[in-house]
């Protein structure tokens, strides 16, 4: 159900995470019960250092977030825990606990103003996500803050439900889209719900409203005068909130792979596929060694999608790194699904599109799901912020049938059962009747007005979240840049050096950011099989 499922080209293989957890360092000082915010760092006071309370929140340092898995660049970071009320509309609500992870500044002389990450999903934890963002250079000259964010990993409660990721695992053998898989479905998610609520959680509370306040919350307790965000795939939504929600003390943000909040829903999510698939099939076509040996390759798999939904293909595969093997079922909508993902390996896919139109559906089988079963897909997403998003935020805004609707204006030639089905949102609608959490108020919808310097970065690959969605955006963002790095897919600050060179600058200069360096990239060169 997360946004960022998909392996990235640097890593091996929503939808992808890492961590050690240490001590933090210094000097904790405790006695602050109120205290104004700094302008940054300073010798004396290190960001994380100093236990701050302001309002109903309390920043205390503290032991790093526990991690799913080691992260050595955690080590030596300052941490702690943030404290705020599960809902602060409730007088009697209770508490809850956030864990804080401050990477130092590789520079000697660090900029005063750190950078804030807000991970994807919705589900992801930040702090997992440390690796992807040092790797980005969020901390080149600059302390990185990440927390994660209320019902994540690494907070307090974490609203993960591992019974939904395995299934979300055997389903990979099951026909993707057939009313057994969803009565299935369904069922895990109820499950789900029901554990959670009968540990206290209040899942109503587990949304963008919330979170938004909660990152308000952490630049006061933390004394931070001023900071800079940087969010990428359903962090950029929750960025776009907190923007308008909270606008105070944001010197600039960073969004990357962007989710409009006034559009989102199964829609934009077609208009995404369609906008992504579109480019990495035109790439090939331009490519004439890919043009010759895979002529047509949009049509191949449109017609495979047709194909597979009529008559679905089943096949074993071993798992990647395992001698467990697995049945998979391939039907027209697991293909539609393996390519929002497959997409961050573009030069491969026509070469196995072609595969299995001839019979071999081993390349894509075990990719989608070796996907599903890999240990970071398994026990770490918080379901609780999933759906805590999605069914208050989403699904009251769009009907069924503009979703379906959405579906058949993007792939007017595919089944209706493809169709109402939107990529990595199968069965959503009735996964939030299970749910049954209130709708967000209508405002939740409003586009983000702000003259906040912005950076708009899309790559032109991506499948998930539309490289059109930076121009959206931007219109009611007098100084935003909008970037689209060509031949990338989702978050391209994870895959391109060229979108680090631009964040960079960026940070540097809010409103000229330095783009030479798209004039200099590439096409990749396509896989071209004997």
């Amino acid at each position: 159900m997360p946004l960022n499922p998909a392996p990235r080209r640097h890593r091996t293989a929503r939808r992808h995470h890492t961590r050690s957890a240490t001590v933090a360092t210094g000097v904790l000082i405790t006695g602050l019960l109120v205290a104004p915010a700094q302008a940054g760092t300073n010798a004396a006071e290190p960001i994380g250092t100093v236990t701050r309370t302001v309002g109903d929140a309390t920043f205390e340092p503290g032991p790093c977030p526990r991690t799913a898995d080691p992260v050595p660049e955690l080590e030596g970071a300052r941490c702690g825990t943030l404290t705020v009320p599960e809902s602060r509309t409730k007088p009697d609500s209770r508490k809850i606990k956030l864990g804080v992870a401050i990477v130092a500044a590789k520079a000697a002389e660090p900029k005063p103003d750190p950078i804030v990450w807000l991970a994807g999903g919705p589900g992801d934890d930040a702090v997992g996500e440390a690796k992807m963002a040092i790797d980005g250079g969020m901390n080149r000259d600059r302390d990185l803050i990440l927390m994660s964010q209320r019902g994540t990993y690494s907070a307090d409660p974490a609203l993960t439900c591992t019974n939904i990721d395995e299934f979300n695992a055997r389903a990979t053998g099951l026909v993707y889209d057939a009313p057994s898989t969803e009565r299935e479905h369904v069922k895990e998610t109820r499950i789900c719900r029901d554990k959670l609520a009968e540990t206290g959680a209040d899942l109503s509370t587990y949304n963008d409203i919330e979170s938004s306040a909660d990152l308000a919350d952490l630049r006061t307790t933390l004394g931070l005068k001023e900071w800079n965000v940087y969010g990428i795939s359903y962090g950029t939504q929750l960025a776009l909130v907190y923007m308008r929600l909270h606008p105070g003390g944001i010197r600039s943000v960073g969004i990357d792979g962007i989710l409009p909040p006034s559009t989102g829903g199964s829609v934009i999510t077609w208009n995404a596929a369609k906008e992504g698939f579109g480019n990495v099939f035109k790439a090939c076509a331009e490519q004439p060694a890919c043009n010759k040996r895979y002529p047509n390759v949009q049509a191949t798999f449109d017609r495979l999608v047709r194909e597979l939904e009529a008559e679905p293909v089943t096949t074993t595969v071993t798992l990647p790194g395992t001698q467990k093997q697995v049945k998979v079922v391939l039907d027209g909508g697991a293909l539609v699904n393996w390519m929002t993902a497959a997409t961050h390996i573009a030069p491969q896919v026509p070469a196995e599109l072609d595969e299995l139109a001839h019979g071999n559906p081993q390349p894509i089988a075990e990719q989608w799901a070796g996907g599903k079963y890999a240990p970071q897909a398994i026990g770490r997403t918080s379901h609780g912020l999933v759906y805590g998003v999605f069914c208050s935020e989403w699904t009251p805004y769009e009907t069924e049938a503009e979703a379906l609707k959405g579906g058949q204006e993007a792939f007017p030639t595919y089944p209706r059962s493809v169709q109402a089905q939107a990529p990595l949102l199968t069965f959503l609608r009735p996964d939030c009747d299970v749910w049954n959490v209130p709708a967000a108020p209508p405002s939740i919808r409003d586009v983000t007005k702000s003259d906040i310097p912005t950076l708009a970065l899309s790559g032109s690959f991506d499948g998930q979240t539309a490289a059109a969605n930076g121009p959206y955006v931007a219109r009611t963002l007098p100084r935003a840049t909008v970037v689209t790095v060509p031949y990338e897919p989702h978050v391209v600050i994870a895959t391109s050096k060229c979108a680090q060179e631009i964040a960079a600058s960026f940070f540097d200069t809010p409103t000229a950011p330095n783009t030479a360096c798209l004039k200099d990239l590439k096409p990749p060169k396509f896989e071209i099989a004997p």
